[in-house]
């Protein structure tokens, strides 16, 4: 029984000390935060929000190619 006991503390040890995969999940943390942000950032820069986005790219497609002033 006490040899059990050792081998599941030895693999809980084991697998606490353990970090592979650590970063991919902290990328993957990133990456959903980010992607909140912009779609959170995207509706508040339109009035409208169903076409909200259609609106904002041609926006910017405006501001690029006639040098206006985009503020």
């Amino acid at each position: 029984m006490s040899n059990i006991l050792q081998s599941i503390g030895q693999f809980t040890r084991s697998f606490l000390r353990d970090e592979e995969g650590a970063q991919v999940i902290e990328y993957a943390l990133i990456i959903a935060v980010v992607s909140i942000a912009l779609i959170v950032l995207l509706r508040g820069l339109t009035e409208d929000p169903a076409g909200g986005f259609a609106t904002f790219i041609g926006r910017v497609t405006t501001c690029l190619t006639t040098g206006a002033s985009c503020i």
